[in-house]
């Protein structure tokens, strides 16, 4: 990296939205590497997106100094330079092609620890994760859309001082935990003059819809996405199934969150019940 200029160092650096790390302790060599160093500082390598805009200011800077090699006659950087930055990709499971590209194996898979979420910003913070990766890794984002569905049921039950049985099937337990929060359509009495919205047959159809997409979620996982020890990774799946099952999660986790969080929401109002747990699941259509 000595040979950029220090400003190129610092662009590439903060166009992936890195910062100098104040803390990092000043190593060997000039002012260039010294300020290339500041900023790896700051990569926390156990972080999937850390590392993916890291490996991306690696590739910009080397094909930057390709660029200039050839701009000044000669053919680019020397031979043995590349051989032994291949080398040392690949010992982390990256390969350096022709043109100066890194690509890359799976970093790390998409998990969410059901467990650890026991508040709601946790979860919103996992969706967002989810929606940044999804796209790149479409089982896998299945697989944690599933388990944000579930989490979120555990945790509106918890919320509600509700039993949660840990062999209940996801079905069953996206249904305890809308009637919990009263926002199943079979438990919701019939509207009178339009006066409560949230017992309106729109409502009640729309529910009706998202608690059968939840519940497809859960069965399209079980179908393509991880968690089940496959010897082989699903094909077929692309960026568009990732979305579209991530949506889904998305819209379900954020109703059930914000009822959850809503002052005046209807729930509040009446004790909570939940369904027996071999009662049938029923929706409006």
């Amino acid at each position: 990296m000595s040979g950029l200029v220090a400003g190129a160092i610092g662009e590439y650096w903060e166009n992936e939205h890195f910062a100098q790390n104040p803390d990092a302790t000043p190593g060997e060599g000039g002012v260039r590497k010294q300020l290339f160093d500041s900023y790896a500082a700051s990569v926390d390598w156990t972080d999937e997106d850390h590392v993916t805009r890291a490996l991306r200011v690696f590739e910009s800077m080397l094909r930057r100094l390709d660029r200039e090699s050839r701009k000044y006659g000669e053919d680019g950087l020397p031979a043995d330079t590349v051989a032994e930055l291949r080398e040392a990709f690949a010992r982390d499971g990256c390969r350096l092609d022709d043109e100066l590209r890194l690509h890359t194996a799976r970093v790390a898979r998409l998990t969410i620890h059901v467990g650890a979420l026991t508040e709601a910003s946790g979860i919103h913070a996992e969706l967002e994760r989810v929606r940044r990766f999804g796209t790149e890794y479409p089982d896998d984002a299945i697989g944690a859309a599933k388990q944000l569905i579930e989490a979120t049921a555990k945790l509106v039950l918890l919320k509600r001082n509700l039993p949660v049985d840990e062999r209940q099937d996801l079905p069953a337990l996206i249904k305890q935990a809308q009637q919990a929060l009263h926002l199943h359509p079979a438990a919701l009495p019939p509207a009178h003059n339009g006066a409560n919205p949230d017992n309106a047959d729109s409502i009640k159809r729309i529910l009706g819809a998202l608690t059968s997409a939840a519940i497809g979620v859960a069965e399209l996982r079980n179908r393509y996405g991880t968690g089940h020890g496959r010897l082989a990774a699903p094909t077929g799946l692309g960026p568009r199934h990732a979305r579209f099952a991530v949506g889904t999660a998305s819209t379900w986790c954020e109703l059930m969150l914000d009822t959850l969080a809503d002052p005046d929401a209807p729930w509040r109002k009446a004790p909570a019940t939940v369904p027996p747990a071999n009662s049938t699941l029923t929706t409006s259509t």
